[in-house]
C-alpha cells in the first residue's frame, strides 16, 4: 500500500504538535525543584540549569543543588573555650620558672660535691644578686624549685640575728648595785675546775693587794680559800640580773649537790621555747631554766679568762663578738656529718634539732650526746672558721 506525498505531510505536522504539547505539560520533577527550599537561598555561585535533549529529542531542565551553611550565634561560655591561649597559658610552671625573669635557675649536679657550704649537690647558673643576712650561703630557691633539689648534704653556714627584742639579745651587764658577799653566807663555791658545790662562808680574808679571798666550808667535807670570781650566789637571780656573756653556775638535775660553771650564750626567745642556753666551761651547752641558774658574785672584766680550755676560750671569745649574729651549720635529722670525739673526727647522726642545739649519735659506738651547731666540734665549722681567720689575717 503506498502513502502518498500528503499523507506523509500530515503524519509528520501530528507528531510534531504531539512533542509540543507534550513539552508544554508540566512535569513532575519541574513541580518538585519549584517547591524546593533551596530555591529560597540567593546564592551568587548558583549554576544556571542547562537544557539538555531527552532520547526521545525532548528536552528538560537540569538544576545543580548546593549546601548551605547556617550560623548561629554561640553564648560567651562556648567561645571562651576556644579562644587562642593567652602568653601566661600558654607555658607551664616549670617553663615560667625556667624563662629570662626568673630570680633562681638550678639544674640538677649528678657529680658529688664535697664543698663546705654548698647547700645541695646542685649547679646554681644565673642567679640575681640578692641582700640577706648569711655570710657564706646563696639565696633560697623557691619552693617549686625546692622539690627539684636533693638536699642530702648541707654545710650551711648561716649567721643570722637571733631575736627580734633588744633585750633579748643583750651583752651588755646591767648597771645595778653589787650584792653584798658576807660571812655565814650560804654560796656556791669551786671545789675543783669544773666541779662546785655548796658551802657556807666563814672568813672574808683581805690579802696585801687588796684583793678580798673567801674561806668556804662546803656541806660535804671539805674547805677551801676562793677569790670572788669562784663564788656564786645560792640565791635564784632575777631576769634583769642575766645577759648574755654572763658568768654563771648551773645546778645539775640528776645530781642535786653538782655544779658547773659556764657563760650564758642565750636569753629565752621564741626561738628557744623561753630557755636560757650555757656554754659549760668543757664546751657542752645546755638550755636549762631559770631555776637552775645562779650568778657568780664577782666575775672576772673578761668572763673568757676563767675557762680552763685553751679552744674552748677562744671559741666563746668569738661567739660573744658575734653575739647577736652567731655562726650556725644548718642540718636536719637523718643527715650525716664528721664531729670530733675523744680528738678524732668521726661519723655520726642526727637525730634531733633543738634550736641551736642538735643532737647526734655516733655510728662507731654509739654514742650519743647533743652538740651546739656553731661548735667548734664540727669539721664544716672548723674549716669555716679557719678560712675565717686566713681573711681577717689578710685584711688586717
Amino acid at each position: 500500500m503506498e502513502t502518498t506525498t500528503s499523507e506523509v505531510q500530515e503524519s509528520g505536522e501530528r507528531r510534531e504538535n504531539k512533542r509540543k504539547a507534550e513539552s508544554d505539560e508540566p512535569r513532575e520533577d519541574d513541580v518538585n525543584l519549584s517547591d524546593s527550599p533551596c530555591e529560597s537561598v540567593p546564592s551568587t555561585n548558583e549554576t544556571p540549569s542547562k537544557k539538555t535533549p531527552s532520547e526521545d529529542g525532548s528536552e528538560f531542565l537540569r538544576v545543580t543543588k548546593k549546601a548551605v551553611v547556617v550560623l548561629t550565634r554561640l553564648p560567651e561560655y562556648a567561645t571562651d573555650a576556644v579562644r587562642p591561649p593567652t602568653s601566661q597559658q600558654f607555658y607551664s610552671e616549670d617553663e615560667s620558672l625556667r624563662s629570662s625573669d626568673s630570680d633562681m635557675q638550678w639544674e640538677p649536679d649528678t657529680d658529688s660535691s664535697d664543698s663546705d657550704f654548698s647547700v645541695s649537690k646542685t649547679k646554681q647558673k644565673n642567679v640575681k644578686p640578692m641582700k640577706s643576712d648569711t655570710t657564706t650561703i646563696p639565696s633560697q630557691p623557691s619552693p617549686q624549685i625546692k622539690k627539684n633539689i636533693n638536699v642530702s648534704k648541707p654545710a650551711l653556714i648561716i649567721s643570722s640575728a637571733f631575736a627580734c627584742s633588744p633585750d633579748e639579745t643583750t651583752k651588755v651587764r646591767p648597771n645595778l648595785p653589787e650584792e653584798e658577799v658576807k660571812v655565814d653566807m650560804m654560796v656556791l663555791a669551786r671545789k675543783r675546775p669544773l666541779r662546785w658545790q655548796r658551802g657556807k662562808i666563814v672568813e672574808i680574808v683581805t690579802r696585801e693587794d687588796g684583793k678580798l679571798k673567801y674561806k668556804v666550808n662546803f656541806e660535804e667535807k671539805g674547805k677551801s680559800l676562793v677569790s670572788g670570781h669562784h663564788i656564786a650566789f645560792d640565791t635564784i637571780p632575777t631576769s634583769k640580773q642575766l645577759y648574755v656573756g654572763a658568768r654563771v653556775v648551773v645546778g645539775c638535775e640528776e645530781d642535786k649537790l653538782l655544779f658547773k660553771p659556764g657563760i650564758l650564750a642565750e636569753l629565752p626567745t621564741r626561738k628557744n621555747r623561753l630557755r636560757f642556753l650555757v656554754f659549760l666551761d668543757d664546751h657542752i651547752p645546755v638550755y636549762v631554766g631559770l631555776p637552775l641558774l645562779h650568778l657568780v658574785c664577782r666575775p672576772l672584766e673578761d668572763v673568757v679568762d676563767d675557762i680552763p680550755d685553751s679552744r674552748h676560750k677562744s671559741f666563746m671569745s668569738r661567739y660573744l663578738k658575734d653575739w647577736p649574729y652567731p655562726h650556725l651549720t644548718q642540718y636536719k635529722a637523718g643527715q650525716s656529718l664528721n664531729v670530733e670525739l675523744n680528738g678524732v673526727q668521726q661519723r655520726c647522726e642526727v637525730q634531733v634539732v633543738d634550736s641551736s642545739l642538735m643532737q647526734v649519735v655516733f655510728q662507731e659506738n654509739q654514742h650519743t650526746e647533743w652538740i651546739h651547731r656553731g661548735s667548734i666540734r664540727l669539721e664544716h665549722m672548723t674549716r669555716f672558721l679557719e678560712l675565717r681567720r686566713v681573711a681577717e689575717q689578710k685584711d688586717g
